[in-house]
């Protein structure tokens, strides 16, 4: 992947929290020169174990060979719905880099305390491993997983596709869709209680 290529395509991918039973992803296929040509969505289970599969069925229906990486807003996503950057890396053969925003201690604690005994969850969010700070242009901080990329290059491309603040504009307006959606099935829930670390 040239990384300076103006016509790079990422697939940015974001959620809008539905309510109780399932969480609305939309994926936005958004060009360097922030030109958008193309959109798909998926479905996650609020509390489930199935947004890393909801990432990779995303990708796969929308059917586009253009696509250079993944950049996706969080890890831990739909009430401690854990996605897995290794795994959808290798399911697309596409660099996949995972953004959030806030520096913590973790969510160990919180996922033994509202999920005893799952020891595959806790396994998951260990597998996930340390964050690393990415200094923007913008003058904001993000935390940035990635897989299949160096973090040099991912963390260039952060910059490349942040045009103001701290959210890169796929994750931007994949969020932006993602919450349209939502508020026009008009079935919005609350907003979970935690934010991703």
């Amino acid at each position: 992947m040239h990384i300076a290529k103006p016509g790079l395509r990422a697939l940015g991918i974001a959620e809008s929290y539905t309510g109780r039973e399932y969480s609305t992803l939309a994926g936005v296929v958004m060009r360097k020169d922030l030109r958008i040509d193309g959109v798909g969505f998926a479905r996650v289970t609020v509390g489930g174990m199935d947004a890393t599969d909801a990432v990779i069925r995303l990708y796969r229906r929308l059917s586009r060979r253009d696509i250079n990486f993944l950049m996706i807003g969080g890890n831990v996503i739909a009430w401690y719905n854990i996605i897995d950057p290794v795994t959808v890396h290798e399911a697309t053969g596409l660099p996949v880099i995972i953004v959030t925003y806030e520096d913590s201690e973790g969510l160990e604690e919180d996922i033994r305390r509202y999920f005893p005994g799952d020891d595959a969850r806790l396994a998951a969010y260990r597998r996930l491993g340390e964050r690393m700070p990415v200094g923007l242009r913008s003058g904001y901080t993000l935390f940035i997983r990635s897989c299949g990329i160096a973090e040099e290059d991912a963390a260039r491309l952060c910059n490349n596709f942040t045009y103001e603040g701290r959210v890169p504009e796929p994750v931007r307006v994949a969020r932006l869709i993602a919450r349209g959606l939502v508020r026009s099935s008009g079935t919005p829930g609350p907003a979970p209680d935690y934010h991703d670390r």
